[in-house]
């Protein structure tokens, strides 16, 4: 009977070993997926970030917020290096402390992480201790996690989490660390290009227009914050023609004319842009294009019966003076937001380039 009563409770011994072992693996297997679905909400949340209409810098920082807010990270910066210095691009941390942050590559304890490319965890053991690389500051951070950025096998930067308790991160789950820094890495790789095109943005000489590169960075960011817009690209088709038997000096006089009247006659919502060479965009914000045709149509007519002089100061006869009269060709298309601005462009550009040199039109591709 003993017997009997000593293998019932082994096997229920064994039983509830087995239910309980079933029961850790669901709970681990809940965990797993809600980290998974969190990480996925993290990832639509930067995706969406890369789509704003908003300045890389901007990006960065909304980015971190997000990481801080998903994941809570007590602190959390993202640290760039654009070139000729170290610079930081977000963190929540208190400004006074950036210096020591922004100068983490020259602490010895992080070149070996830098130059093998993986991420370094540091601690104290008690509150009266101080993170190595901590400077003027004491009690804030106690432990951190170093991850050194990449892109393409070259050190760019670096992000770092801290935490103001001893060993906060021993049992951290560092491969989601890991796909959180993969992701920075993607966010910094995907706006490079935008933060390219925000640095080489400048006006024309003559024109005192933005460049086309303008287009793609603030001007998108206007035109942007509505669904549809009429996007015209016109070409003084008799430039080259005035720069060959008048003057290069009359030419340019052609293009600062005509810059300025438009610019005079243009809501400030729009944008108006030198595209290249002879070529010209204006940008008509939310609006469509049957509400342009009329205009166009106008500024088309005065500017083509004006004749431009190269001495306005000349008081003899209008006849007499050095002077031209622009012949311009029209293309309107339809933008929709969030859609190819380039194509559009490219679309139109392309129509104006193989045109008929006397074709003097409002053409709609």
């Amino acid at each position: 009977m003993l017997i009997v009563t000593v293998i019932v409770l082994i096997i229920a011994v064994i039983g509830l070993i087995i239910y309980n072992f079933n029961i850790h693996k669901k709970i681990q297997t809940y965990k797993n997926i809600n980290q998974k679905i969190n990480n996925l909400s993290v990832v639509q949340d930067f995706m969406g970030t890369i789509g704003e209409t908003s300045t890389v810098d901007q990006k960065i920082k909304k980015i971190n917020n997000i990481l801080i807010d998903k994941y809570e990270i007590k602190y959390s910066t993202i640290v760039v290096f654009n070139g000729a210095e170290y610079e930081i691009k977000a963190s929540n941390v208190d400004e006074r402390h950036w210096d020591a942050l922004k100068s983490l590559q020259s602490v010895d304890m992080f070149k070996d992480s830098i130059a093998q490319a993986t991420p370094k965890y540091v601690t104290v053991n008690n509150d009266k201790e101080r993170l190595p690389y901590q400077q003027m500051e004491f009690g804030r951070a106690k432990s951190a996690i170093f991850f050194p950025l990449y892109i393409d096998n070259v050190y760019i930067g670096y992000w770092i989490i801290e935490s103001g308790t001893p060993h906060d991160f021993d049992n951290v789950d560092t491969t989601v660390l890991e796909v959180i820094k993969d992701n920075i890495v993607s966010v910094l790789k995907t706006v490079v290009h935008q933060k390219t095109l925000e640095s080489i943005v400048r006006k024309d000489l003559f024109s005192g227009l933005y460049s086309e590169e303008y287009l793609y960075a603030e001007g998108r960011k206007i035109i942007d914050q509505y669904t549809t817009s009429t996007i015209c690209m016109f070409k003084i088709t008799n430039l080259e023609e005035i720069n060959h038997k008048c003057s290069r000096e009359l030419g340019n006089k052609v293009i600062e004319k005509i810059s300025d009247y438009i610019k005079s006659n243009i809501a400030d919502h729009y944008v108006f842009v030198r595209y290249m060479g002879p070529k010209f965009v204006i940008a008509f914000s939310g609006v469509e294009i049957s509400g342009v045709a009329e205009y166009l149509n106008d500024i088309k007519e005065k500017i083509e019966n004006t004749k431009i002089v190269l001495d306005e100061e000349d008081n003899g006869d209008e006849s007499e003076k050095i002077g031209a009269f622009p012949r311009l060709n029209f293309t309107i298309s339809t933008y929709y937001k969030g859609t190819g601005l380039e194509e559009v462009l490219k679309k139109q550009e392309t129509y104006l380039d193989n045109a008929n040199i006397n074709e003097s039109d409002i053409t709609n591709i």
